[in-house]
């Protein structure tokens, strides 16, 4: 697809804000200084995704599912598309993207032990099912199935579909 449209940017979006939000509400629980601390790091690893991939994507420039190439047209130049299509991810590399939800995630199950309470319950059920099925159903569905760069080599698609 050469340009998503504005429906699956709006959808794609929504989940990661919403894991986002859920994560700086569970994190303001603890007090204001880890949420300042917690939304730094969202900003920081959404600064290296688009700095560090979004710049090399065939989308650079174009609306792809989550909007990221637009952003980077916007804010950084151009990198190499060859470069993206050859990088192999590592678990380590998802590692920082994966705590995103599990740092919270922790957090609110401390503070549910402490002292339990039904809006914090919700908040960890609601963050659990987003940062699982919520991302593997908009990555499976309305992502990567129709994604050029997939097509040209993607190391998402290689690290997570690796043939058995």
């Amino acid at each position: 697809m050469e340009k998503y449209p504005c429906r699956t940017i709006l959808l794609t979006n929504s989940v990661s804000l919403a894991i986002y939000a859920l994560g700086i509400g569970i994190m303001a629980q603890v007090n204001w200084w880890v949420m300042a601390a917690f939304i730094l790091y969202i900003g920081w690893l959404e600064i290296r995704l688009i700095k560090g991939g979004c710049v090399n994507c065939y989308y650079y420039g174009r609306w792809c599912a989550f909007g990221r190439g637009k952003i980077a047209g916007w804010l950084f130049k151009q990198g190499d598309p060859e470069r993206f299509a050859r990088r192999e991810l590592t678990f380590r590399d998802l590692l920082p993207d994966l705590l995103l939800a599990v740092i919270p995630f922790l957090t609110g199950l401390v503070l549910l032990i402490l002292n339990f309470n039904w809006g914090m319950l919700v908040a960890l059920v609601a963050l659990f099912l987003l940062a699982s099925s919520g991302n593997g159903l908009v990555r499976s569905k309305l992502a990567c199935p129709n994604c050029h760069q997939r097509e040209t080599g993607c190391p998402a698609e290689r690290f997570f579909n690796k043939r058995k």
